[in-house]
């Protein structure tokens, strides 16, 4: 076995083991941060160098693949991103910060290990790595309100995580009850043998119940705009951003074990796309919370993210892999204002970005390009990735689809914009100027850059997600 096959995992479970120790020790927040920016840019390098490794682990259990190194350099770059910006953690009590980097640091490493896990055990143990540490960083939000909104949104996170693992349980049970195996690559030859079997398709849908559930795609959204709520902003950016794209890796191997002309599943996907989009685009439309407006604009790009995956084909799989980074550049850039509006950790309404671009014309500019990707407005990857979904889809057939996801782009632009309308347009009730350190304001220029060159450079990211998507199975 070789061990640099699973370099990055080591690397922040290393980093978990330092910051357990540092924790039992009593070491301070501050120092706890220094150490897991320090796992989080290590984790990066690693990820970088170890991006075209390929390989079998644990007894064919664990597949690292172009397609698996290539999230994990997304994930651990996001990971990175959220430390680098939240600096002060304004939201979390101090003497709990230890054990926030912690779990913020396993999490992390489940959600590496699933995108690499190819058989049904390895995801269910990954899967429940990465959603517990998840589970306990939302309570862990300073209580300056006195509503304790984070124990309610707690409690609602794992009660529904829980049933969503319930289900996702009993597809599996299906899938190796139908196929006799655990293993991803001998489960899909024998479910598309029985591609015309009602247990075969239930065993599928049952299975992906779970990805749903992260990604929130309707009807497993419930949890999504409460938990964005409730949990801290800097909690929120990454319960927002990084875990999404694990969930779209597994959604995508799993679809995998599904025939393309697999009628049944395709209607399937494209009914919760088509609910996704417009439940998710219509309340955000009368949202005044930003972190409750981006949570249901998260249900909607669930919906467009299922446009690629409801193909069943290759191409479209590799365009739902490009949609996701983009997303995850735009979510981190829109969430990373919220944390900086914020005075002291609290929630920001769309009414507290009124003159932002007086208080930090940087922040402004960021938050406006975040949005205007989005809202899919050109040149930004917003633009270019909901595009060549829309193309997938038609050239898939899917006409109809096709026509409800651009009716849905315009209805999303509308609040979208208004978040910039009143960032440029309105005065703010507090003029000072907002404190930007200068590592908050190198992660903004490089989210900028980011979300412009994917939307007008798309080619590199769009050939390495054709390549990495041949290669999952």
């Amino acid at each position: 076995m070789k061990l640099t096959l699973f370099a990055p995992e080591l690397f922040l479970l290393v980093g978990s083991l330092v910051l357990f120790l540092a924790g039992s020790f009593g070491a301070s927040g501050r120092k706890a941060r220094a150490i897991t920016l320090a796992v989080a840019l290590g984790g990066l390098v690693v990820c970088i160098s170890s991006l075209h490794a390929q390989g079998m682990l644990f007894y064919d259990t664990y597949k690292v693949d172009l397609f698996s190194q290539m999230l994990k350099l997304a994930m651990t770059a996001g990971f990175a991103a959220v430390l680098l910006f939240g600096t002060e953690l304004k939201g979390v009590a101090d003497d709990v910060r230890p054990e926030y980097y912690l779990f913020l640091t396993l999490s992390t490493l489940g959600l590496l290990m699933l995108v690499s896990s190819v058989d049904l055990l390895t995801v269910f143990i990954s899967l429940e790595l990465s959603s517990y540490s998840l589970y306990l960083l939302v309570p862990m939000r300073d209580d300056h309100s006195g509503l304790r909104i984070q124990m309610e949104s707690a409690i609602k996170y794992i009660l529904f995580g829980v049933v969503a693992t319930g289900v996702m349980l009993f597809g599996m049970s299906y899938v190796f009850g139908l196929t006799g195996t655990t293993f991803l690559a001998a489960a899909v030859p024998a479910l598309h043998a029985m591609q015309f079997s009602p247990a075969a398709v239930i065993a599928v849908a049952l299975t992906m119940g779970g990805f749903f559930f992260k990604l929130a795609v309707f009807p497993f959204h419930f949890w999504a705009p409460d938990v964005y709520q409730g949990a801290s902003n800097e909690t929120t950016a990454f319960i927002a951003s990084v875990p999404k794209v694990a969930a779209v890796a597994l959604l995508i191997r799993i679809a995998m074990m599904t025939p393309s002309d697999s009628h049944a599943v395709v209607s399937l996907l494209a009914l919760l796309s088509v609910c996704s989009m417009f439940y998710g685009n219509l309340v955000a439309l009368v949202q005044t919370d930003f972190k409750r407006m981006l949570g249901f604009s998260g249900i909607a790009h669930a919906g467009y993210v299922l446009l690629g995956i409801v193909t069943l084909r290759e191409s479209g799989y590799a365009m739902a892999v490009y949609y996701i980074i983009g997303y995850l550049a735009m979510t981190v850039a829109g969430f990373m204002v919220a944390c900086k509006v914020s005075k002291n950790g609290e929630n920001v309404s769309i009414a507290d970005l009124g003159g932002l671009y007086k208080r930090s014309p940087l922040l402004a500019f960021t938050l406006a390009v975040s949005m205007f990707g989005m809202a899919g407005i050109p040149p930004f990857v917003g633009f270019m990735s909901k595009f060549l979904l829309l193309t997938e889809a038609y050239n898939a057939g899917l006409l109809w689809l096709v026509v409800l996801a651009a009716i849905n782009t315009a209805i999303s632009i509308y609040y979208y914009l208004s978040v910039v309308r009143v960032t440029y347009t309105s005065e703010a009730e507090d003029p000072s100027l907002l404190h930007v350190d200068g590592a908050t304001k190198a992660v903004s220029v490089i989210l900028v850059a980011i979300i412009i060159a994917l939307g007008l450079l798309p080619d590199t990211v769009v050939k390495v997600a054709s390549e990495a998507v041949k290669t999952l199975l």
